[in-house]
């Protein structure tokens, strides 16, 4: 069996420089999903809104 031999300092930071772009791939698809949603919520809360007065204006008139 043939021994670990521990990673040479360039071989550490390679590795860290990879975990990091790993880490901000994952936080710029994370904020592509929220970016997606964040557009349709403006139409959500509007036709709520919208539904609201409907209903208030047929219940009372």
């Amino acid at each position: 069996m043939s021994e670990r031999v521990p990673p040479t300092d360039a071989q550490q930071q390679i590795s860290a420089y990879d975990r990091q772009l790993a880490e901000i791939d994952k936080l710029l698809g994370e904020a592509r999903n929220y970016k997606a949603e964040a557009r349709w919520y403006v139409w959500v809360v509007a036709s709520g809104g919208t539904l609201a007065i409907v209903a208030f204006a047929k219940l009372f008139l």
